[in-house]
């Protein structure tokens, strides 16, 4: 018996077609054959359903980042300042400036310059802690590091013993007009400016005082250099109230301060430097 071939009419019929996953690459093929002897034709179909998975993607975890401390930060933002302004007195300041240096001579001229812009800087300060209606300047109201009531009485004390009191000198004015300006604008920037005032005021006038005190006026001690109690009790109680305001302030605006900070110490510097002028 003989296989003919003949050409396959065209036939209809359901064929089942697997759902295709998305996870793999799917590929079907149908195969019809038609066999035709003397009594009947027979069809047969064949297919045929290929999977080939797919790779599965690699994923690559983002690294979070951590926030990296600041110097002093785990204390607060007072301890911080203290970092910066430590560093800048090591780096920037000629060791002839700085007032515990042996080549560091006051002028009587030159330190009446330094009381009178003093006497502004303070001035300044009080007025617009006192005036201001910002709820975070009533923290540090009547704080007991005040001096401009203390620097006017030297200031008096000074003129009645024959001295010519001078008028206020640019290093002075243009801190004092900065420091206005400022205060309107953030109360965060202003304080930290406050803050580093009564600090360099604590920290390197008590060495002036004591230097101008022996080459100048034979031993007497001027009101700008006395507190009423305790002075570092005093300033601990400003750091405190201070640390807890910015515990509210975002890093952003804490790392300004860090920047007000530098200025506050340049500015300082300036008038500092009036002593030996």
């Amino acid at each position: 018996m003989w296989l003919t071939e003949k050409p396959m009419r065209q036939l209809w019929f359901p064929v089942p077609v697997p759902q295709a996953s998305p996870n793999c690459n799917c590929s079907l093929s149908i195969t019809a054959t038609t066999i035709n002897t003397n009594t009947n034709t027979n069809t047969r179909i064949t297919t045929t359903h290929t999977h080939t998975r797919k790779p599965t993607p690699v994923v690559k975890k983002k690294k979070k980042r951590h926030h990296k401390l600041c110097p002093g930060e785990s204390t607060g933002i007072t301890e911080e300042m203290r970092f910066v302004a430590m560093k800048l007195r090591h780096v920037t300041t000629p060791q002839d400036e700085q007032p515990d240096s042996d080549t560091w001579h006051p002028t009587m001229e030159g330190f009446l310059r330094y009381l009178v812009d003093s006497h502004l800087l303070f001035t300044t300060l009080e007025r617009l802690i006192d005036e201001s209606e910002n709820v975070s300047y009533t923290y540090l109201r009547k704080t007991g590091l005040e001096r401009s009531e203390a620097l006017g009485k030297d200031l008096k004390w000074l003129e009645e013993e024959g001295s010519v009191i001078p008028n206020p000198s640019s290093p002075g004015l243009t801190y004092a007009k900065y420091l206005e300006e400022l205060a309107e604008k953030s109360a965060p920037l202003f304080l930290s400016h406050l803050y580093n005032i009564y600090f360099s005021h604590i920290a390197a006038g008590q060495v002036i005082a004591k230097k101008v005190s022996e080459k100048l006026l034979e031993g007497k001690e001027l009101e700008f250099y006395r507190w009423e109690g305790d002075v570092a009790e005093l300033l601990k109680n400003v750091r405190d109230k201070l640390n807890m305001l910015s515990e509210h302030w975002p890093r952003d605006e804490k790392n300004k301060c860090l920047k007000e900070t530098a200025k506050a110490f340049r500015s300082m510097r300036e008038i500092v430097r009036l002593v030996v002028s």
